[in-house]
């Protein structure tokens, strides 16, 4: 399976496609705005206009999109994916997206004689970047040990969690943890601005610790930088945020952590900052 298209070439897209490419495999891509893949494009990429274009051409087809309305118009429109694609062939969603949708998307394509599992990542554009991503996968596992060479040149743990709906729910809790954790390091760094600490020198001592964490060790260098680009987008996090509140709450579970970081960042994108990276959370506490 050496053909592999991929839809969605954002900011965390056109690293993996770039390391899909240096893995040797031929790769075609659709994004909606095709001046943003220039660089892809240049470097070999194959354009197509639509997805419904580039589907028939692949063995392999990766979506990563914005939002679970953009997979599901994607993959179950009347003219979506499942009518385009070849029977026999893999679709690898990696959006963050509602577990129900990967699970109905999945049962869809079976029909179809394609094999659909949800794979959503965990490492940010430099993770993307390095090929180091964590990749949360749920399917067949006869579809994941077939596709699991492509995942792995994007990604650096590459782990079947269960059935469709699996790698949702997994990114889910992933999601929970970081939101929970980008508040204690982002008070954490406040305190120190407060105390009249050097911020570069408490990171040095606390970040090698048990305050240690990939928030604290990547992102809170940013904002010291003032570097406030997206890694990951605030208003991308309030989506995985809500669906996990939503997830919950279909549980009966109650996430008063989670609730509160997401009215936070709300407020943030409110106030303007919805493209910036979730690092921005420093914003709400200097208003």
């Amino acid at each position: 399976m050496n053909k592999i298209g991929f839809i969605g070439v954002g900011v965390m897209g056109a690293s993996m496609v770039q390391n899909l490419m240096k893995a040797g495999f031929e790769v075609h891509i659709y994004t909606r705005t095709k001046s943003k893949a220039g660089a892809v494009i240049e470097a070999g990429a194959i354009w197509h206009d639509t997805p419904q274009e580039l589907a028939p051409h692949v063995d392999v087809l990766i979506t990563m999109v914005g939002y679970p309305t953009d997979v599901e118009q994607l993959y179950l429109a009347e003219d979506g994916l499942l009518t385009t694609l070849r029977s026999g062939s893999f679709a690898i969603d990696m959006t963050t997206s509602s577990p129900n949708l990967a699970k109905q998307i999945a049962e869809e394509a079976k029909e179809a004689g394609i094999a659909v599992i949800d794979a959503p990542v965990s490492g940010g554009d430099i993770g993307a970047k390095n090929g180091t991503l964590t990749i949360m996968v749920g399917g067949e596992e006869r579809a994941f040990l077939a596709v699991e060479p492509i995942l792995k040149a994007m990604g650096q743990s590459v782990i079947l969690q269960g059935a469709a709906g699996a790698g949702q729910h997994t990114k889910m809790v992933n999601q929970i943890a970081i939101a929970s954790n980008m508040i204690g390091v982002t008070e954490a760094i406040c305190y120190a601005k407060k105390a009249g600490l050097d911020p570069e020198k408490v990171l040095a001592s606390i970040s090698g610790g048990a305050a240690g964490s990939w928030s604290l060790s990547n992102l809170i260098p940013r904002v010291l930088q003032e570097d406030f680009s997206p890694g990951f987008f605030i208003k991308h996090f309030i989506k995985d945020m809500r669906i996990a509140l939503d997830e919950a709450k279909q549980m009966g579970l109650d996430l008063p952590g989670l609730a509160m970081a997401e009215q936070m960042y709300q407020q943030l994108a409110e106030a303007g900052y919805a493209d910036n990276g979730t690092q921005t959370l420093i914003k709400y506490y200097e208003k």
